[in-house]
């Protein structure tokens, strides 16, 4: 039995700098037991602020705090930036007191070494896995067809007839990883869900990996501009 994360982001903007609630959370379950709230997310911010955030964003960094209420009162775990150029990026997870969980890398697709984005995750003195974005044959399938999904959306931009909905499909996303021939975890993109099989992974590492794979998505929720 695995167990299930999967990050909720709210709809609700945050006005005028108020110190609101927290609003987007990391949801965890025991394989196909209830849901319940683990952490809230928010991002860390540098002392330039958001302008200063979303322009380090830009190079692959990324900073953010997983709290234990939506009050702020306890923190769970942090996740920093170590490095990011050259379509590389290393993050470390710490937890309440800096003491250090995991470490991620992500290597872009083309850039990293390999022809698919890669992401590592190590757990100190346990895990060290190994995945890759999407499988092989559906990225073959994905740019084949990408010629005709450019000109679906040519003629989605010039037909403005009311319902007419269209754009280019989302690239393969499933991510399977792998460590001693085993498949400790993996994130299925129905859902956006990771699934952790290894019960020797702490969950906060989990649920930082979960929040920052989401970071890199479509519609990324760290990338407000308020």
């Amino acid at each position: 039995m695995s167990n299930v994360l999967t990050m909720k982001v709210s709809r609700a903007r945050v006005h005028g700098g108020a110190k609101e609630p927290v609003k987007d959370w990391v949801a965890f379950s025991e394989g196909s037991g209830p849901v319940r709230a683990v952490a809230y997310v928010e991002r860390e911010l540098p002392p330039g602020g958001i302008p200063a955030y979303l322009a380090a964003r830009g190079s692959g960094a990324r900073s953010f705090v997983l709290w234990a209420d939506d009050n702020r009162r306890e923190r769970v775990a942090t996740l920093v930036t170590l490095s990011a150029a050259g379509g590389v990026a290393t993050f470390q997870v710490l937890g309440a007191h800096g003491e250090p969980i995991g470490t991620l890398v992500r290597e872009k697709a083309l850039r990293g070494r390999g022809l698919r984005t890669r992401w590592t995750v190590t757990q100190p003195g346990g895990l060290d896995a190994v995945g890759f974005k999407g499988r092989i044959v559906w990225w073959c399938l994905w740019w084949l067809s990408l010629p005709l999904q450019v000109l679906i959306l040519v003629f989605t931009v010039l037909d403005s007839s009311p319902g007419n909905e269209g754009g280019v499909a989302r690239g393969p996303r499933r991510i399977r990883w792998r460590a001693g021939g085993e498949v400790p975890m993996e994130f299925r993109s129905r859902g956006s869900k990771l699934h952790v099989h290894a019960p020797g992974l702490d969950w906060r590492l989990a649920a930082a990996l979960v929040v920052l794979l989401r970071t890199f998505a479509a519609g990324p929720w760290d990338a407000r501009k308020q």
